[in-house]
């Protein structure tokens, strides 16, 4: 007389095959769209930045003197900052401006340095993003 197999716990197993990669993927394209909107985000803060400094500091004797070294200091307020990226101050984070002056050029950058990603599977290379913006004078 032949027995049969057991076969409890079969479906649970087969379960498991589909839902671990499964939510691996859901969870990594989740992060990869949280990257890539506080990229968007940091880019356009950068672009307002620039803007600011632009008015702020596109001044006759600036412009008559070809010199933008006096134009390296933050241009905008938490305020202006945070109506400009809203998508940054999630979480208790607060991104940076900074204006740097070499030769000719001011560039502005905005980063995110409390930024992490969420998947251990990119590493650290994802984390603190930052983008910049250069003026040429």
């Amino acid at each position: 007389m032949m027995r049969k197999l057991d076969n409890r716990g079969a479906a649970a197993f087969e379960l498991i095959l589909v839902f671990v990669p499964l939510f691996t993927l859901i969870f990594a394209i989740f992060d990869l769209g949280r990257y890539a909107i506080t990229m968007q985000s940091l880019r356009t803060l950068a672009g307002a930045g620039a803007r600011a400094v632009m008015i702020q500091c596109y001044t006759p004797e600036v412009v008559k003197n070809q010199s933008p070294s006096g134009c390296t200091n933050d241009p905008m307020s938490a305020t202006d900052k945070q109506n400009a990226a809203p998508f940054l101050y999630r979480g208790g984070l607060a991104p940076t401006l900074t204006v740097a002056s070499g030769g000719n050029n001011l560039t502005v950058t905005a980063s995110q340095a409390g930024f992490v990603m969420l998947m251990p599977i990119w590493g650290t290379a994802l984390n603190a993003p930052s983008a910049s913006t250069t003026i040429p004078f």
